[in-house]
């Protein structure tokens, strides 16, 4: 029997989205944001309190949206549990380093192996960051022979909101657009 939860974010896997920008001196910051997701071929939609990095995004029009991954999971919670505004060395506290990325100002995490450059459309509703997705750019270690981002390379962690854990997504099952047509 199921049992009504009332309503909540509670869609899986949900994605770890570690968002970076630059602020008014150029200097990088990052955070972790919870309920975001693709919108489309090329848009993106995050919603977000009140935090440097919509600040950030405000006066820059840009940022970065990085996938966490198995390896950097500590520093992917630490930036989201520190604030910019408190702790200005927060990036080189979780072992982030960055470069401006070629398409958007912002900057682009190192470390982490796939970020989406994405430019600012508007916000909804106060708080529902809507952006177009200008560039994709992954390491060569996350991608496959035919140079797509492949998750038997790519271990990107997931957010459970129901108890608050971080998860590897698993094994691959199917295949997407193919398997269903043995019911037809």
């Amino acid at each position: 029997m199921k049992k009504n939860l009332g309503a909540a974010p509670m869609i899986f896997p949900q994605p770890v989205l570690i968002l970076a920008t630059y602020d008014e001196n150029g200097t990088t910051n990052a955070m972790n944001a919870a309920w975001g997701g693709i919108v489309g071929n090329d848009k993106i939609i995050i919603e977000l309190a009140s935090h440097k990095t919509t600040d950030n995004i405000m006066n820059r029009k840009a940022f970065t949206v990085s996938i966490g991954d198995k390896e950097h999971m500590l520093a992917c919670d630490y930036v989201g549990i520190v604030s910019g505004n408190k702790v200005p060395d927060k990036m080189e506290k979780a072992g982030f380093t960055t470069t401006k990325s070629e398409f958007v100002d912002a900057p682009v995490i190192n470390e982490l192996p796939v970020a989406l450059e994405c430019e600012l459309i508007k916000v909804l509703e106060g708080s529902m960051y809507f952006a177009k997705i200008v560039n994709i750019v992954a390491d060569e270690s996350v991608l496959s022979d035919e140079g797509k981002i492949t998750l038997s390379k790519f271990f990107p962690i997931t957010y459970d909101p129901s108890e608050h854990g971080y998860y590897v997504l698993g094994e691959r099952v199917g295949n997407a657009f193919k398997d269903g047509a043995k019911l037809k």
